[in-house]
């Protein structure tokens, strides 16, 4: 094997196309990675002039599968701009749609992304239904785990492959030998993967309960924007705020608020009977993925899911902070208004700031010229010793961070959660692993399954405390006092922020006279995907690619197991070109 430079490009990601070079040994060990974004739309610049209030229907257009996350960052800067307090069930209410995305989009990536990087469809088909059925049944109590389902999953994936036609698992690497599932296991878990197809669908309901559809829910600075009914009986329209009616004047009644309930109860049953065994059953044959793709050992959050109201931290289910080398017993403060703290550079991106590329300004300051300095495609590799890539790179007192499922677990297993700390001794127990398991492609993979269970058991107390409200009398869910501009500073400032399936996500806000004046938004794929700063540092994933050996450059499996393992957000084509740009390989990812 030639030393040579791999390119994979796109690989999907939260902003658009994800290309990455990979530069190699003659032992086929990846030396250099570069990540580059290959696609820019300057959301930012189109806010500038609005109304505050608008911004969230244009910000929450940067990323359709991350739906609703961008508008709740976006109303929540408004509302710390403002200092605007938003009611208590508005806050449960956000708060069971924000958890409601996370366990939507986490399954939907396991299953639907990343698990074919591990799991060989064509090889279901040597599969025994019936020793499947055993397997399936040894790790989960999951009703449809018979034979006789196994079996008939078994002749769909027959039908694909015989036509000729695989669809939706169409020019896999099937057959590489870095699969190493059996195949009763790769059976269980292309059955699996279509059973999360159907269940999703159930899922989404609960954003269109609230926010009237999905993707793009509604928001509304101030609260939120569906009204509770409670009283069966409708006098009529014009009467008042008690009499909005039961059964049909808005889709938070009594039905609306049970099938709210059955759709949490689904969402636990699928992620405590399917997808946690699966995840501990397929780690089981990787285990030595826990000892690669590590990146940068700096992890940090935002915190998110406040019983109180965004203004008290104390409250919140995650926690906020940065950790530092791995060390968990050190968890530093983030402030994300501080000037020094959080700063984005562009020593390698197509951007120009006024004071030189040399510079990191917070985002309150930030600024977005596009100034693409790179080869005219097409072309057969970037120059990735200047600028190569549309996203900036964010910094926390000049560290590259990783955000996402990984940083969330270890801070709260590093500030003592208790069912954090038992599900990540559980399942270090049954893989057979140290902690230090955790940093890695197999350990950010664990930790999102594990993430997913302790946001699901969650949702149930925040419908309950939700329906305490509501019985109590308490049917308040936006604020109007200071929705009139009248009522507003001249000039004011503020982030919102949360974290996003993917990660720690905020945008800035500037307002002057009643407009937006700056908007800034540093997203989770930014922190992760940033190419090299000022100082020649990588961002997560450039150094979680870092020692990976490819067994075939033309089948890079190693690459995306890696990439995906953050979660590169949507699916496209993956394709691999040689030095002449030819296209040699094409999998598409769905």
């Amino acid at each position: 094997m030639t030393a040579q430079t791999v390119v994979v490009d796109p690989i999907t990601r939260i902003e658009g196309h994800l290309r990455i070079e990979a530069e190699t040994n003659d032992q086929g060990e990846i030396t250099r990675a570069s990540s580059a974004g290959t696609m820019v739309r300057g959301i930012e610049i189109i806010l500038r002039g609005r109304d505050p209030r608008d911004a969230w229907a244009f910000a929450q257009r940067i990323c359709g599968v991350c739906t609703l996350v961008h508008g709740i960052a976006s109303v929540r800067a408004v509302e710390d701009a403002l200092k605007y307090p938003i009611p208590p069930n508005a806050q449960l209410i956000r708060n069971l749609m924000i958890a409601a995305q996370y366990v939507h989009d986490h399954v939907m990536h396991f299953y639907h992304l990343h698990a074919l990087d591990w799991v060989d469809v064509v090889s279901a088909l040597k599969a025994d239904p019936k020793q499947t059925s055993e397997l399936a049944q040894s790790i989960s109590s999951y009703a449809k785990s018979s034979p006789g389902y196994f079996a008939d999953m078994q002749k769909k994936i027959k039908g694909f492959v015989e036509s000729g036609q695989l669809g939706i698992f169409t020019n896999g690497y099937w057959g590489h030998p870095a699969y190493k599932l059996p195949p009763e296991a790769n059976l269980m878990a292309v059955a699996h993967y279509l059973e999360a197809l159907s269940w999703q669908r159930d899922v989404a309901k609960l954003h269109t309960i609230f926010g009237g559809k999905n993707p793009h829910p509604n928001f509304l600075v101030g609260g939120v924007p569906c009204a509770i009914s409670i009283h069966p009986e409708h006098e009529g329209q014009g009467k008042g705020p008690h009499y909005r009616g039961g059964e049909g004047a808005t889709s938070l009644n009594m039905v609306g608020l049970e099938m709210v309930k059955n759709i949490i109860h689904k969402m636990r049953d699928f992620v405590d009977q399917v997808y946690v065994p699966d995840t501990l059953a397929i780690a089981g044959f990787y285990k030595d993925w826990a000892f690669q793709g590590e990146g940068i050992g700096n992890f940090m959050t935002y915190g998110d899911f406040p019983e109180k109201g965004m203004s008290d931290p104390a409250s919140y289910l995650i926690p906020s902070g940065v950790i530092l080398n791995r060390d968990l017993s050190v968890i530093h403060p983030v402030d994300l208004n501080a000037d020094d703290q959080i700063q984005e550079f562009v020593a390698h991106s197509w951007y120009d700031y006024s004071g030189g590329k040399d510079k990191g300004l917070h985002p309150y300051k930030g600024e977005t010229t596009l100034n693409y300095t790179g080869p005219t495609p097409p072309y057969q590799n970037l120059e990735t010793d200047k600028s190569y890539s549309w996203m900036k790179s964010p910094r926390w007192k000049g560290h590259a961070m990783e955000v996402g499922p990984l940083a969330r677990v270890l801070m709260l297993y590093a500030t003592g959660h208790a069912q954090t700390k038992e599900l990540v001794g559980m399942t270090l127990k049954k893989l057979d692993l140290p902690v230090q398991g955790l940093y890695s492609t197999l350990g950010r993979t664990a930790a999102r399954t594990l993430e997913t269970k302790i946001i699901v058991d969650a949702m149930q107390t925040w419908y309950d405390n939700l329906i305490t409200n509501i019985k109590a009398g308490d049917v308040k869910t936006f604020n109007e006092k200071q929705w009139d501009p009248s009522t507003w500073p001249k000039t004011a400032k503020g982030v919102g922020y949360m974290e996003a399936p993917r990660g720690a996500l905020a945008h800035w806000i500037v307002i002057k006279d009643t407009k937006i004046d700056n908007y800034q938004a540093v997203v989770p794929s930014t922190w992760n995907a940033g190419p090299r700063d000022d100082q020649g540092k990588d961002g997560p994933y450039e150094a979680a690619l870092k020692g990976h050996k490819l067994h075939d450059p033309k089948q890079p499996i190693e690459i995306l197991r890696t990439i995906h393992s953050f979660d590169p957000c949507i699916a496209c084509a993956v394709h691999v070109v040689d030095p002449d740009g030819e296209e040699l390989i094409k999998v598409k990812v769905r």
